[in-house]
């Protein structure tokens, strides 16, 4: 009979099963030991980055505060005192004689003894003009126009009652005239003409985040925006609710959970507002903003999107702009030394993230390397392999040759 023949395809090849089973245990060794060394460089680029992160948070403050304390000191040279911007500021309001926070400044400026004696008074912690104050007056004018006249003129009271003090309502639910801050408008001669609005701390929904208790400040902890590379956008200087100095009384111990009028009232009014320098700036960093931002050219775009164009009117009330915390004695070299210092570690740690980056694409290209030539091995067999597995064939038939190997016939 014919002997039978016939191939093995190379995937079921014994010879491929066992060479499989050989490199097996080095293939999973293999991986192992690549596994260990992206984990490695990995870590320490997200090392690095946090610590660039962190440098980058502490350039930007240096240059916020070297910042403030130019303008402070140009200001303290055009002998432009906080106690004149405030008396300025002051005045502003008591020009405003028919409003209520003209009504409510009037009593504690010229009757003041009998004021403070006043519940209904006493309750007011203050107008919100009145209650923060800048380090720029190009900054207080944008921010008092971000916020509008109406919040500007705005009544601060600690508690509900106080604000349900402030206005009563006849049987018919019209406004009793006598009482409340039309009461005590008519008792000086002034009467109250139209709305005015009223924030009460004891009602407000403060800040949940974290506060920076080592700042003499206490500045809220918010997340700046960044860049793919970690970095903030170009322009950004801080947010605005960060921008606003208040008084020592007014920092902590407003509420009954301890909050200040920062975690309260001036983060119900910014919220995440962002402060650039130019409108070129706001507009690239358009995917970072979500709660508004203004620019020091006297650009303005709000929460919902839309932009402010056009000319700024005269505003009438502004923040008052104090010298602050930087009118204190301080050593400016020193503090340009710790910007530059920490501008030299920032180069440090990039020159390292980019030597890890680079070591992390070498190791993956060596894997994608012997990962390939170990595929190929095991799916393509060599020259000998193949003819090692090809079935017998025999030469073809030949003149005088027996291709169907038959005996030949004797004759007889």
């Amino acid at each position: 009979m014919p002997s039978s023949s016939f191939s093995v395809p190379w995937h079921l090849n014994p010879r491929r099963l066992g060479m499989e089973a050989r490199v097996a245990p080095q293939v999973a060794e293999f991986k192992y030991k690549l596994t260990l060394k992206v984990n490695h460089h990995e870590g320490n680029i997200k090392f690095l980055k946090s610590e660039l992160n962190a440098i980058e948070e502490t350039c930007i403050d240096l240059g916020i505060k070297l910042g403030n304390y130019h303008a402070s000191a140009a200001a303290s040279a055009n002998n432009d005192t906080s106690q004149e911007a405030e008396g300025r500021t002051i005045q502003s309001i008591l020009d405003l004689d028919k409003t209520a926070a003209g009504i409510i400044c009037q009593l504690k400026v010229d009757h003041h003894e009998t004021a403070s004696k006043m519940p209904l008074v006493k309750n007011i912690l203050g107008i919100v003009a009145t209650l923060g104050k800048v380090n720029d007056d190009n900054l207080s004018r944008l921010l008092s126009e971000y916020l509008g006249m109406d919040n500007m003129l705005a009544l601060v009271c600690k508690t509900s009652d106080g604000v349900k003090s402030l206005e009563k309502y006849d049987e018919d639910g019209s406004i009793d005239k006598n009482s409340g801050v039309h009461g005590l408008g008519r008792t000086i001669g002034k009467f109250l003409d139209g709305r005015f609005t009223v924030f009460c701390l004891e009602n407000s929904r403060p800040f949940s985040g974290n506060v920076n208790f080592d700042d003499p400040q206490r500045k809220l902890i918010l997340e700046r925006p960044r860049l793919r590379d970690g970095k903030s956008p170009p322009g950004f200087l801080d947010f605005a609710v960060n921008m606003i100095h208040l008084d020592q009384a007014h920092l902590r111990g407003l509420t009954a959970s301890g909050n200040g009028l920062r975690e309260t009232l001036f983060y119900s009014l910014f919220s995440h507002l962002q402060v650039y320098k130019t409108r070129a700036d706001i507009e690239r960093a358009l995917p970072f903003i979500s709660d508004g931002a203004i620019s020091l050219d006297g650009g303005i775009l709000r929460p919902n999107g839309s932009f402010c164009l056009g000319y700024s009117k005269n505003l009438e009330v502004k923040f008052a702009v104090s010298l602050g915390g930087s009118s204190l004695p301080i050593d400016i070299s020193d503090m340009e030394e710790q910007l530059q210092l920490k501008n030299w570690e920032k180069e440090r740690l990039l020159e390292d993230m980019k030597r890890e980056e680079d070591l992390l694409r070498q190791v993956k290209e060596l894997y994608s390397k012997q990962k390939e030539e170990l595929m190929d091995s095991l799916t393509k067999p060599t020259v000998a392999q193949t003819a090692y597995d090809l079935p017998t064939t025999r030469s073809p038939a030949t003149p005088g040759s027996n291709p169907f190997g038959a005996k030949p016939s004797r004759m007889r």
